[in-house]
Protein backbone atom coordinates (compact mmCIF):
# COMPACT_ATOMS: atom_id res chain seq x y z
CA UNK A 1 0.00 0.00 0.00
CA UNK A 2 2.64 2.38 0.53
CA UNK A 3 4.28 1.75 -2.81
CA UNK A 4 0.88 2.26 -4.22
CA UNK A 5 0.58 5.46 -2.33
CA UNK A 6 3.62 7.13 -3.18
CA UNK A 7 3.09 6.07 -7.11
CA UNK A 8 -0.60 8.04 -6.84
CA UNK A 9 0.97 11.34 -5.23
CA UNK A 10 3.34 11.09 -7.93
CA UNK A 11 1.38 10.54 -10.69
CA UNK A 12 -0.85 13.14 -9.34
CA UNK A 13 1.92 15.67 -8.66
CA UNK A 14 3.24 15.02 -12.39
CA UNK A 15 -0.48 15.77 -13.80
CA UNK A 16 0.09 19.45 -11.48
CA UNK A 17 2.50 20.31 -12.92
CA UNK A 18 1.77 19.65 -16.25
CA UNK A 19 -1.27 21.62 -15.94
CA UNK A 20 0.46 24.59 -14.62
CA UNK A 21 2.41 24.80 -17.73
CA UNK A 22 5.24 21.87 -17.19
CA UNK A 23 7.39 20.34 -14.49
CA UNK A 24 10.14 23.00 -13.05
CA UNK A 25 14.07 22.57 -13.31
CA UNK A 26 16.17 23.72 -10.34
CA UNK A 27 19.83 24.95 -11.73
CA UNK A 28 22.53 25.14 -9.14
CA UNK A 29 25.10 28.20 -10.46
CA UNK A 30 28.72 27.84 -9.58
CA UNK A 31 30.51 31.06 -8.26
CA UNK A 32 33.33 32.14 -10.23
CA UNK A 33 36.20 34.16 -7.74
CA UNK A 34 37.39 35.96 -11.43
CA UNK A 35 38.51 39.73 -10.58
CA UNK A 36 36.56 41.25 -13.94
CA UNK A 37 35.53 44.45 -15.66
CA UNK A 38 32.01 45.82 -14.71
CA UNK A 39 30.87 49.22 -15.46
CA UNK A 40 30.13 51.95 -13.62
CA UNK A 41 31.87 50.73 -10.73
CA UNK A 42 36.00 49.55 -8.94
CA UNK A 43 39.03 51.33 -8.89
CA UNK A 44 39.07 54.28 -11.20
CA UNK A 45 41.64 56.10 -12.88
CA UNK A 46 42.29 60.13 -11.81
CA UNK A 47 43.37 62.10 -14.73
CA UNK A 48 42.70 66.39 -14.10
CA UNK A 49 42.70 68.38 -17.26
CA UNK A 50 43.60 71.85 -17.27
CA UNK A 51 41.66 74.58 -19.34
CA UNK A 52 44.54 76.69 -20.56
CA UNK A 53 46.09 73.46 -22.07
CA UNK A 54 43.67 71.21 -22.34
CA UNK A 55 45.23 67.85 -23.38
CA UNK A 56 42.59 65.20 -25.23
CA UNK A 57 42.17 61.60 -23.72
CA UNK A 58 43.91 58.70 -25.63
CA UNK A 59 41.40 56.25 -26.61
CA UNK A 60 43.73 53.73 -26.86
CA UNK A 61 44.71 53.45 -23.00
CA UNK A 62 41.78 53.25 -22.32
CA UNK A 63 40.70 50.19 -23.77
CA UNK A 64 43.79 48.79 -22.51
CA UNK A 65 42.99 49.60 -19.27
CA UNK A 66 39.62 48.78 -19.36
CA UNK A 67 40.62 45.06 -21.10
CA UNK A 68 44.01 44.33 -19.26
CA UNK A 69 44.96 44.56 -15.50
CA UNK A 70 47.16 47.53 -15.21
CA UNK A 71 49.36 49.43 -12.22
CA UNK A 72 48.66 52.85 -11.89
CA UNK A 73 50.78 55.27 -9.92
CA UNK A 74 53.04 54.19 -7.40
CA UNK A 75 50.15 51.19 -6.93
CA UNK A 76 51.90 47.77 -5.58
CA UNK A 77 48.23 46.15 -8.01
CA UNK A 78 46.74 46.13 -11.25
CA UNK A 79 43.29 46.47 -11.85
CA UNK A 80 40.48 46.67 -14.50
CA UNK A 81 39.43 50.04 -14.45
CA UNK A 82 36.01 50.95 -16.37
CA UNK A 83 35.72 54.56 -14.93
CA UNK A 84 37.95 57.47 -15.49
CA UNK A 85 37.71 60.48 -13.42
CA UNK A 86 38.14 63.61 -15.35
CA UNK A 87 38.78 66.78 -13.19
CA UNK A 88 38.55 70.15 -15.25
CA UNK A 89 40.63 73.09 -13.50
CA UNK A 90 38.69 76.24 -15.08
CA UNK A 91 41.88 78.07 -14.47
CA UNK A 92 41.37 80.73 -17.34
CA UNK A 93 37.47 81.13 -16.69
CA UNK A 94 37.01 82.60 -13.22
CA UNK A 95 35.79 85.86 -14.49
CA UNK A 96 34.63 85.17 -17.91
CA UNK A 97 32.27 82.56 -19.69
CA UNK A 98 33.07 79.25 -20.76
CA UNK A 99 34.67 79.46 -24.58
CA UNK A 100 33.51 77.14 -27.35
CA UNK A 101 36.43 76.17 -27.69
CA UNK A 102 36.53 74.75 -23.97
CA UNK A 103 32.84 73.22 -24.17
CA UNK A 104 34.08 71.48 -27.72
CA UNK A 105 37.13 70.46 -26.29
CA UNK A 106 34.80 68.63 -23.44
CA UNK A 107 32.16 66.99 -25.98
CA UNK A 108 35.20 65.37 -27.72
CA UNK A 109 36.66 63.62 -24.66
CA UNK A 110 33.30 62.47 -24.11
CA UNK A 111 32.85 61.15 -27.81
CA UNK A 112 36.41 59.47 -26.39
CA UNK A 113 35.24 58.05 -23.50
CA UNK A 114 32.15 56.46 -25.92
CA UNK A 115 33.94 55.02 -28.13
CA UNK A 116 36.42 53.61 -25.63
CA UNK A 117 33.83 51.67 -23.90
CA UNK A 118 34.09 53.34 -20.17
CA UNK A 119 31.91 56.32 -17.94
CA UNK A 120 33.42 59.31 -16.79
CA UNK A 121 33.47 60.61 -12.95
CA UNK A 122 33.33 64.23 -13.70
CA UNK A 123 33.63 67.78 -11.60
CA UNK A 124 34.62 71.05 -12.49
CA UNK A 125 36.76 73.85 -10.47
CA UNK A 126 39.14 76.44 -10.97
CA UNK A 127 42.37 75.46 -9.18
CA UNK A 128 43.95 72.36 -7.60
CA UNK A 129 46.75 74.85 -6.60
CA UNK A 130 47.10 75.90 -2.43
CA UNK A 131 49.98 78.98 -1.49
CA UNK A 132 51.24 79.32 1.78
CA UNK A 133 52.01 82.38 4.28
CA UNK A 134 51.48 83.91 7.50
CA UNK A 135 47.59 83.29 7.94
CA UNK A 136 45.75 81.75 10.64
CA UNK A 137 44.69 78.59 9.58
CA UNK A 138 46.09 75.41 11.04
CA UNK A 139 46.85 73.80 7.62
CA UNK A 140 48.58 77.43 6.40
CA UNK A 141 46.64 76.99 3.23
CA UNK A 142 46.13 80.99 2.99
CA UNK A 143 43.53 83.25 0.77
CA UNK A 144 42.76 84.03 -2.31
CA UNK A 145 41.93 80.41 -3.18
CA UNK A 146 41.29 80.77 -6.36
CA UNK A 147 37.65 80.15 -7.28
CA UNK A 148 35.28 82.00 -8.85
CA UNK A 149 32.16 84.06 -7.72
CA UNK A 150 28.50 82.43 -7.43
CA UNK A 151 27.63 84.36 -10.57
CA UNK A 152 30.19 83.35 -12.87
CA UNK A 153 29.41 79.27 -11.60
CA UNK A 154 25.88 79.35 -11.97
CA UNK A 155 27.22 81.13 -15.98
CA UNK A 156 29.29 78.21 -16.26
CA UNK A 157 26.57 75.68 -15.70
CA UNK A 158 23.76 76.97 -17.64
CA UNK A 159 27.10 76.70 -20.62
CA UNK A 160 27.99 73.45 -19.53
CA UNK A 161 24.34 71.93 -19.37
CA UNK A 162 23.35 71.12 -23.09
CA UNK A 163 26.76 69.17 -23.32
CA UNK A 164 25.87 67.02 -19.66
CA UNK A 165 22.65 66.29 -21.12
CA UNK A 166 23.99 65.07 -24.38
CA UNK A 167 26.69 62.78 -23.14
CA UNK A 168 24.94 61.61 -19.69
CA UNK A 169 25.07 58.37 -21.33
CA UNK A 170 29.09 57.97 -20.54
CA UNK A 171 28.53 60.26 -17.17
CA UNK A 172 28.69 58.04 -14.31
CA UNK A 173 28.35 60.42 -11.69
CA UNK A 174 28.67 64.32 -11.58
CA UNK A 175 30.88 65.86 -8.26
CA UNK A 176 29.63 68.82 -7.40
CA UNK A 177 32.98 70.30 -7.44
CA UNK A 178 33.42 74.46 -8.34
CA UNK A 179 33.27 75.69 -4.65
CA UNK A 180 36.80 76.23 -3.23
CA UNK A 181 40.37 74.71 -3.84
CA UNK A 182 40.44 70.95 -5.99
CA UNK A 183 36.42 71.96 -5.85
CA UNK A 184 35.99 70.34 -2.46
CA UNK A 185 33.71 73.02 -0.83
CA UNK A 186 36.06 74.48 2.03
CA UNK A 187 39.10 76.44 1.16
CA UNK A 188 36.84 78.82 -0.48
CA UNK A 189 36.87 83.27 -1.37
CA UNK A 190 32.87 83.21 -1.70
CA UNK A 191 31.08 80.56 -0.58
CA UNK A 192 31.69 80.53 3.48
CA UNK A 193 35.44 80.12 4.74
CA UNK A 194 35.21 77.79 7.67
CA UNK A 195 38.73 77.50 8.29
CA UNK A 196 40.46 79.79 10.82
CA UNK A 197 41.26 82.12 8.15
CA UNK A 198 37.51 83.41 7.95
CA UNK A 199 34.68 83.25 10.64
CA UNK A 200 35.40 79.54 11.53
CA UNK A 201 32.02 78.44 10.08
CA UNK A 202 29.58 78.39 7.11
CA UNK A 203 26.85 81.20 7.70
CA UNK A 204 23.35 80.87 6.57
CA UNK A 205 23.45 83.00 3.25
CA UNK A 206 26.77 80.93 2.54
CA UNK A 207 24.78 77.20 2.93
CA UNK A 208 21.87 79.18 0.57
CA UNK A 209 24.20 79.95 -2.11
CA UNK A 210 25.92 76.78 -1.77
CA UNK A 211 22.23 75.22 -1.87
CA UNK A 212 21.25 77.16 -4.75
CA UNK A 213 24.69 76.02 -6.97
CA UNK A 214 23.60 71.98 -6.49
CA UNK A 215 20.10 72.85 -7.12
CA UNK A 216 21.35 74.11 -10.80
CA UNK A 217 23.76 71.14 -10.78
CA UNK A 218 21.20 68.80 -10.35
CA UNK A 219 19.10 70.61 -13.03
CA UNK A 220 21.86 70.60 -15.26
CA UNK A 221 21.85 66.87 -15.45
CA UNK A 222 19.01 64.00 -16.60
CA UNK A 223 16.70 63.00 -13.57
CA UNK A 224 18.35 59.71 -14.06
CA UNK A 225 21.62 61.22 -13.40
CA UNK A 226 23.29 61.54 -9.59
CA UNK A 227 25.14 64.76 -8.11
CA UNK A 228 28.17 63.45 -5.26
CA UNK A 229 28.69 65.85 -3.05
CA UNK A 230 31.79 66.07 -0.37
CA UNK A 231 30.53 65.69 2.84
CA UNK A 232 27.12 64.62 4.26
CA UNK A 233 26.67 67.94 5.45
CA UNK A 234 26.28 69.39 2.11
CA UNK A 235 22.80 67.12 1.57
CA UNK A 236 21.35 67.81 5.14
CA UNK A 237 21.29 70.93 4.44
CA UNK A 238 20.25 71.01 0.53
CA UNK A 239 17.25 69.21 2.20
CA UNK A 240 16.27 70.68 5.25
CA UNK A 241 18.12 74.34 5.01
CA UNK A 242 21.02 76.20 6.45
CA UNK A 243 19.67 75.43 9.98
CA UNK A 244 19.58 71.45 9.49
CA UNK A 245 21.41 68.97 12.36
CA UNK A 246 23.46 66.30 11.50
CA UNK A 247 20.79 63.93 13.24
CA UNK A 248 18.53 65.19 10.03
CA UNK A 249 17.08 61.61 8.71
CA UNK A 250 18.71 60.47 6.02
CA UNK A 251 16.44 59.24 2.32
CA UNK A 252 14.04 56.61 3.57
CA UNK A 253 14.14 53.74 1.07
CA UNK A 254 10.20 54.66 0.29
CA UNK A 255 11.81 57.77 -1.51
CA UNK A 256 14.78 56.27 -3.01
CA UNK A 257 14.93 55.97 -6.86
CA UNK A 258 12.07 59.13 -7.33
CA UNK A 259 13.95 61.19 -9.13
CA UNK A 260 13.45 63.75 -7.03
CA UNK A 261 16.53 66.01 -6.11
CA UNK A 262 17.11 64.43 -2.26
CA UNK A 263 17.22 61.42 -3.81
CA UNK A 264 19.94 62.15 -6.86
CA UNK A 265 22.36 62.65 -4.35
CA UNK A 266 25.29 60.82 -3.60
CA UNK A 267 28.49 60.99 -1.57
CA UNK A 268 32.43 61.56 -2.66
CA UNK A 269 34.76 61.04 0.55
CA UNK A 270 37.93 61.95 -0.58
CA UNK A 271 40.53 61.16 2.44
CA UNK A 272 38.58 57.60 3.53
CA UNK A 273 39.78 56.30 6.22
CA UNK A 274 42.60 59.52 6.71
CA UNK A 275 41.47 60.51 10.53
CA UNK A 276 39.04 59.79 13.03
CA UNK A 277 36.86 62.20 11.33
CA UNK A 278 38.22 61.63 7.42
CA UNK A 279 40.19 65.03 8.03
CA UNK A 280 36.29 66.98 8.46
CA UNK A 281 34.27 65.32 6.17
CA UNK A 282 32.04 64.18 9.24
CA UNK A 283 32.33 67.70 10.80
CA UNK A 284 29.65 70.13 11.54
CA UNK A 285 30.65 73.13 9.70
CA UNK A 286 28.03 75.35 11.85
CA UNK A 287 25.82 78.19 10.41
CA UNK A 288 24.44 81.86 11.46
CA UNK A 289 22.94 80.79 14.89
CA UNK A 290 25.29 77.31 15.64
CA UNK A 291 29.42 76.88 16.13
CA UNK A 292 31.55 74.60 14.13
CA UNK A 293 32.00 71.35 16.45
CA UNK A 294 33.11 67.93 16.23
CA UNK A 295 29.82 65.38 14.99
CA UNK A 296 31.59 62.35 13.78
CA UNK A 297 29.00 59.53 15.27
CA UNK A 298 25.93 61.35 13.99
CA UNK A 299 27.21 62.19 10.43
CA UNK A 300 28.81 58.55 10.00
CA UNK A 301 25.34 57.25 11.09
CA UNK A 302 23.79 59.62 8.50
CA UNK A 303 26.25 58.71 5.52
CA UNK A 304 25.74 54.68 6.10
CA UNK A 305 21.98 55.14 6.36
CA UNK A 306 21.48 57.68 3.07
CA UNK A 307 24.58 56.07 1.27
CA UNK A 308 22.33 52.64 0.58
CA UNK A 309 20.51 54.75 -2.33
CA UNK A 310 23.36 56.65 -3.87
CA UNK A 311 26.62 56.85 -5.69
CA UNK A 312 29.60 57.02 -2.91
CA UNK A 313 33.54 57.03 -3.89
CA UNK A 314 36.50 58.67 -3.41
CA UNK A 315 39.78 58.34 -2.26
CA UNK A 316 42.50 58.09 0.39
CA UNK A 317 44.79 60.18 1.36
CA UNK A 318 46.64 59.56 4.09
CA UNK A 319 48.26 56.80 6.15
CA UNK A 320 48.36 58.43 9.40
CA UNK A 321 45.42 57.10 10.55
CA UNK A 322 47.07 53.42 10.43
CA UNK A 323 46.43 50.44 11.43
CA UNK A 324 42.78 51.87 11.78
CA UNK A 325 42.73 52.01 7.67
CA UNK A 326 44.32 48.74 7.35
CA UNK A 327 42.51 45.45 6.69
CA UNK A 328 41.64 43.45 9.37
CA UNK A 329 42.01 42.48 12.33
CA UNK A 330 44.06 45.49 13.17
CA UNK A 331 42.23 47.90 10.84
CA UNK A 332 38.19 48.71 9.70
CA UNK A 333 38.79 49.38 6.05
CA UNK A 334 36.68 46.45 4.88
CA UNK A 335 33.99 46.87 7.52
CA UNK A 336 33.77 50.64 6.38
CA UNK A 337 33.99 50.25 3.02
CA UNK A 338 30.81 47.78 3.20
CA UNK A 339 28.73 49.54 5.68
CA UNK A 340 29.08 53.19 3.70
CA UNK A 341 28.24 51.31 0.69
CA UNK A 342 31.14 52.19 -1.87
CA UNK A 343 31.12 51.78 -5.45
CA UNK A 344 34.31 53.07 -6.41
CA UNK A 345 38.11 54.76 -5.18
CA UNK A 346 41.12 55.87 -6.77
CA UNK A 347 43.31 53.85 -7.97
CA UNK A 348 46.59 56.28 -8.20
CA UNK A 349 46.07 58.23 -4.51
CA UNK A 350 47.04 57.38 -2.11
CA UNK A 351 49.01 54.30 -2.52
CA UNK A 352 50.93 53.98 1.08
CA UNK A 353 47.05 52.86 2.12
CA UNK A 354 45.89 51.17 -0.83
CA UNK A 355 49.61 49.65 -1.18
CA UNK A 356 49.16 48.50 2.72
CA UNK A 357 45.43 46.46 1.28
CA UNK A 358 47.73 44.65 -1.15
CA UNK A 359 50.06 43.51 1.01
CA UNK A 360 48.10 42.70 4.41
CA UNK A 361 45.87 40.73 2.10
CA UNK A 362 42.64 42.39 1.62
CA UNK A 363 42.66 44.15 -1.70
CA UNK A 364 41.75 41.37 -3.91
CA UNK A 365 38.18 41.09 -2.10
CA UNK A 366 38.09 45.10 -1.93
CA UNK A 367 38.73 45.32 -5.78
CA UNK A 368 36.16 42.38 -6.52
CA UNK A 369 33.59 44.19 -3.82
CA UNK A 370 33.59 47.75 -4.98
CA UNK A 371 29.98 48.43 -6.10
CA UNK A 372 28.01 45.01 -6.92
CA UNK A 373 29.28 41.65 -7.35
CA UNK A 374 26.14 39.69 -8.37
CA UNK A 375 26.09 35.89 -8.21
CA UNK A 376 23.54 33.53 -9.32
CA UNK A 377 22.93 30.69 -6.84
CA UNK A 378 19.73 28.86 -7.85
CA UNK A 379 16.59 28.93 -10.11
CA UNK A 380 13.41 27.39 -10.91
CA UNK A 381 12.46 27.62 -14.23
CA UNK A 382 9.49 25.71 -15.97
CA UNK A 383 10.75 22.83 -18.95
CA UNK A 384 7.71 24.03 -21.11
CA UNK A 385 5.36 27.11 -21.46
CA UNK A 386 2.37 27.02 -24.09
CA UNK A 387 2.82 30.05 -26.41
CA UNK A 388 0.67 33.01 -25.13
CA UNK A 389 0.67 31.90 -21.75
CA UNK A 390 2.82 33.04 -18.79
CA UNK A 391 6.55 32.46 -17.68
CA UNK A 392 6.67 32.26 -14.25
CA UNK A 393 10.57 31.98 -12.80
CA UNK A 394 12.46 32.30 -9.86
CA UNK A 395 16.00 33.83 -9.12
CA UNK A 396 18.29 33.25 -6.02
CA UNK A 397 21.07 35.74 -6.27
CA UNK A 398 23.70 37.19 -3.67
CA UNK A 399 25.27 40.43 -3.89
CA UNK A 400 28.44 40.39 -2.63
CA UNK A 401 29.71 43.71 -3.54
CA UNK A 402 28.97 46.48 -1.23
CA UNK A 403 26.25 48.18 -2.89
CA UNK A 404 23.69 48.46 -5.87
CA UNK A 405 24.12 49.76 -8.90
CA UNK A 406 22.81 53.54 -8.39
CA UNK A 407 22.18 54.09 -12.49
CA UNK A 408 18.68 52.92 -13.93
CA UNK A 409 19.35 50.15 -16.18
CA UNK A 410 16.97 47.56 -17.50
CA UNK A 411 16.69 44.12 -16.94
CA UNK A 412 15.84 41.97 -19.36
CA UNK A 413 14.91 38.04 -20.09
CA UNK A 414 15.96 37.16 -23.61
CA UNK A 415 14.54 33.89 -24.98
CA UNK A 416 17.12 32.47 -27.87
CA UNK A 417 16.12 29.87 -30.29
CA UNK A 418 18.34 26.91 -30.11
CA UNK A 419 17.73 26.25 -34.15
CA UNK A 420 16.98 29.82 -35.94
CA UNK A 421 18.83 31.73 -33.22
CA UNK A 422 16.39 34.34 -33.24
CA UNK A 423 16.04 36.67 -29.86
CA UNK A 424 13.12 37.29 -27.82
CA UNK A 425 13.38 39.88 -25.25
CA UNK A 426 11.17 40.53 -22.51
CA UNK A 427 12.26 43.10 -20.15
CA UNK A 428 11.08 42.88 -16.28
CA UNK A 429 9.64 44.49 -13.55
CA UNK A 430 12.99 44.09 -11.51
CA UNK A 431 15.12 47.10 -10.37
CA UNK A 432 18.63 46.10 -9.76
CA UNK A 433 18.98 49.39 -8.20
CA UNK A 434 17.31 47.52 -5.09
CA UNK A 435 19.01 44.45 -5.48
CA UNK A 436 21.23 45.47 -2.43
CA UNK A 437 24.48 43.48 -0.57
CA UNK A 438 23.06 40.38 -0.01
CA UNK A 439 20.70 37.79 -0.50
CA UNK A 440 18.02 38.72 -3.54
CA UNK A 441 15.19 36.89 -4.31
CA UNK A 442 13.49 37.05 -7.45
CA UNK A 443 10.46 35.99 -8.59
CA UNK A 444 8.48 37.14 -11.90
CA UNK A 445 6.30 36.20 -14.72
CA UNK A 446 6.19 37.58 -17.89
CA UNK A 447 3.73 37.03 -20.66
CA UNK A 448 4.65 35.23 -24.17
CA UNK A 449 3.51 36.14 -27.23
CA UNK A 450 0.82 33.63 -28.75
CA UNK A 451 2.71 34.15 -32.11
CA UNK A 452 6.34 32.83 -30.61
CA UNK A 453 7.45 30.08 -32.77
CA UNK A 454 7.23 26.72 -30.90
CA UNK A 455 10.95 24.95 -30.49
CA UNK A 456 13.46 24.93 -27.47
CA UNK A 457 15.01 28.17 -26.69
CA UNK A 458 17.72 29.01 -24.18
CA UNK A 459 16.95 31.45 -21.52
CA UNK A 460 19.88 34.33 -20.74
CA UNK A 461 19.65 37.52 -18.73
CA UNK A 462 20.88 40.52 -20.17
CA UNK A 463 21.62 43.71 -17.84
CA UNK A 464 22.42 46.42 -20.22
CA UNK A 465 22.99 50.07 -19.93
CA UNK A 466 20.07 52.19 -20.53
CA UNK A 467 20.90 54.43 -23.03
CA UNK A 468 19.97 53.36 -26.81
CA UNK A 469 23.53 54.56 -27.68
CA UNK A 470 24.81 51.83 -25.40
CA UNK A 471 22.84 49.32 -24.65
CA UNK A 472 23.68 46.87 -27.55
CA UNK A 473 27.62 47.43 -26.95
CA UNK A 474 28.94 43.93 -24.20
CA UNK A 475 31.18 46.68 -22.58
CA UNK A 476 28.31 48.17 -20.66
CA UNK A 477 26.39 45.23 -19.62
CA UNK A 478 26.53 43.48 -16.04
CA UNK A 479 28.28 40.61 -16.03
CA UNK A 480 27.29 38.07 -13.35
CA UNK A 481 30.27 36.52 -11.41
CA UNK A 482 29.37 32.48 -12.10
CA UNK A 483 31.38 30.19 -13.99
CA UNK A 484 30.40 29.15 -17.49
CA UNK A 485 27.25 32.28 -17.76
CA UNK A 486 29.45 34.90 -19.64
CA UNK A 487 29.11 35.78 -23.26
CA UNK A 488 31.57 38.27 -23.93
CA UNK A 489 30.65 38.92 -27.62
CA UNK A 490 26.64 39.61 -26.73
CA UNK A 491 26.91 41.33 -22.89
CA UNK A 492 24.39 38.57 -22.55
CA UNK A 493 24.46 35.97 -19.13
CA UNK A 494 23.33 32.41 -19.92
CA UNK A 495 20.96 30.82 -17.29
CA UNK A 496 21.92 27.42 -18.09
CA UNK A 497 18.36 26.16 -19.25
CA UNK A 498 16.47 25.34 -22.31
CA UNK A 499 12.96 25.93 -22.03
CA UNK A 500 10.29 24.25 -24.71
CA UNK A 501 7.35 26.73 -26.17
CA UNK A 502 4.68 24.97 -27.60
CA UNK A 503 1.35 25.71 -29.31
CA UNK A 504 -0.34 22.50 -27.54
Amino acid sequence: MKVFGRILFLAVFYICCQQAGGQQHKIIYQESNLDFANPERGFYIPLDAYAHKLIPLNEEKLIKDRTEMQKHGSASYGVYSTLLYRGYILDTFTDKPLSDAFLKALENDLAIIRRAGVKMIIRFAYTNKTHSGDCPATEKICPPYGDAPKAVMLAHIARLKPVLQKNADVIAVLQEGFIGIWGENYFTDYFGDASDNGVGKIMDNNWKDRNELLKALLEALPKDRMVQVRTPQIKQKFVFGPQAATTSQALPEKEAYTFSDKSRIGFHNDCFLASIDDYGTFYDYGSSDSPKQEANEALRKYFEQDSRYGPVGGETCDDAFSPDNDCAPAGHAEQELAAMHYSFLNTAYNNKVNNDWDSLGCLADIKKKLGYRFVLVNADFPAAVKAGGTLTFTVHLVNRGYAAPFNPRPVKLILRNKESGKEYFFTCKADVRRWFSGHVNWKESIELPGSLAPGRYEMLLSLPDKYSSLSQRPEYSIRLANENVWEEKTGYNRLEQVISITHK
